[in-house]
C-alpha cells in the first residue's frame, strides 16, 4: 500500500522552515519549564496512599470525581487487584489519619449501601520521591546514550548518531513543554509520574524506529548514487521512505487516539503523550534528524 507514488517533495527547502518551527517550539518549551516548572505527580513529589475494600464493585471515575473537592486536588484512583478494592493516592498535606477520615467519610456518603474498610495505608516520602525522579531522569539519559552507541555501531558514522539523538531530545523536550503549558488547561491530569516517563521512553522508541528507517535508506542510496550530491541524495531518501513513514504514523495515531478516548481517565495523560509523540516523532524523522545529518556533513566538508 502506497499513499504517494513517486513523491518528489523538496524536503531541503522545507528544512529551513523546520529550523524556525523547531526553534520556536524548543524555546517555548524551555521557557515554560523554567518559569512554570514541571507538574509532578505523587510518585515524584511524595504523598499518601490508601487501599479501600468495598463489599461491592465501585467506579474509580466516580470516586476520583467525588474526592477531588475534599482532598483539595484530583487524587490518583485505580483498581487494586479486584473490582471491590481501590488504590487512592493523594498529595494532601494533612496528617495521614485526617486524610483517611476525609476519604472514608466521603465514601460512606457516596456509597451508603456499600461499606468500605481501609486495608492498607502508606506514605510516599520526599526522599523516595526524589530517588524516583532521579531514576526516571537517569533512565531517559541512559536510553539516549545507548541509542547513540547503537546508531554509531550500526551505521559506523557518528553523524547519524548525533542526528538521531538530537531528534529524540527534540521530541521529548517539546512534549514536556506542551505538558507544562496545558497542565492547568485540559480537563485531565498531565502530572509527571511513572506512567508518563514510560510514555516518554515509548516516544523515544517510536521516533528512533522511524529515524533508523530513513537513515537506512540514506545509507543505501549513498552506495547506489555515489556521484549524486549529498543533500539531493538525502532528499531522495526521504521521498523514498515517505509513504511508509506516513502510513505507520497514521495507523499508530489512530490506535493511541482510541486508547485516549476509551482507555479511561487513568490512561488519558499516557495516551495523550503518545499522540503528541507520534506527531512530533514523525516530524522530527523527516525534518530534524535528516537536517542534522546534512548540517553536520556540511561542517565536516568545510573543516
Amino acid at each position: 500500500m502506497r499513499w504517494f507514488e513517486n513523491p518528489d517533495f523538496d524536503f531541503l527547502k522545507a528544512h529551513k522552515i523546520g529550523y524556525y518551527v523547531s526553534g520556536i517550539l524548543l524555546v517555548a518549551s524551555i521557557f515554560g519549564i523554567l518559569t512554570k516548572g514541571l507538574q509532578y505527580g505523587i510518585d515524584f513529589k511524595g504523598g499518601k496512599e490508601f487501599v479501600l475494600k468495598f463489599e461491592q464493585p465501585v467506579d474509580v471515575i466516580d470516586i476520583r470525581s467525588e474526592l477531588t473537592e475534599p482532598l483539595d486536588g484530583t487524587p490518583v484512583v485505580k483498581l487494586y487487584g479486584s473490582p471491590e478494592e481501590v488504590l487512592i493516592r493523594t498529595d494532601n498535606p494533612k496528617d495521614i489519619s485526617e486524610v483517611q477520615t476525609l476519604i472514608t467519610d466521603k465514601m460512606s456518603e457516596v456509597y451508603p449501601d456499600n461499606p468500605n474498610t481501609v486495608i492498607k495505608t502508606d506514605i510516599v516520602g520526599a526522599r523516595f520521591a526524589d530517588d524516583l525522579r532521579r531514576g526516571a531522569l537517569n533512565a531517559i539519559i541512559f536510553a539516549l546514550i545507548v541509542i547513540f552507541i547503537y546508531i554509531l555501531i550500526r551505521f559506523k558514522n557518528w553523524t547519524y548518531s548525533a542526528g538521531a539523538v538530537a531528534a529524540l531530545f527534540h521530541d521529548v523536550l517539546i512534549v514536556v513543554g506542551i505538558f507544562t503549558f496545558l497542565s492547568d488547561i485540559v480537563p485531565f491530569s498531565l502530572q509527571m509520574d511513572q506512567s508518563i516517563i514510560a510514555a516518554f521512553l515509548t516516544i523515544v522508541g517510536y521516533s528512533l524506529n522511524d529515524t533508523v528507517v530513513v537513515f537506512d535508506r540514506i545509507r543505501e542510496n549513498s552506495l547506489l548514487y555515489k556521484t549524486m550530491d549529498h543533500d539531493e541524495m538525502v532528499n531522495k531518501s526521504l521521498n523514498d521512505t515517505l509513504s511508509r513513514t506516513v502510513i505507520t504514523s497514521v495507523t499508530t495515531f489512530f490506535v493511541v487516539t482510541i486508547l485516549f478516548i476509551f482507555g479511561g481517565e487513568v490512561l488519558k495523560g499516557f495516551s495523550f503523550a503518545l499522540m503528541l509523540g507520534v506527531i512530533i516523532g514523525t516530524y522530527s524523522s523527516l525534518f530534524v534528524a535528516s537536517s542534522a545529518v546534512i548540517e553536520i556533513q556540511r561542517y565536516k566538508e568545510k573543516a
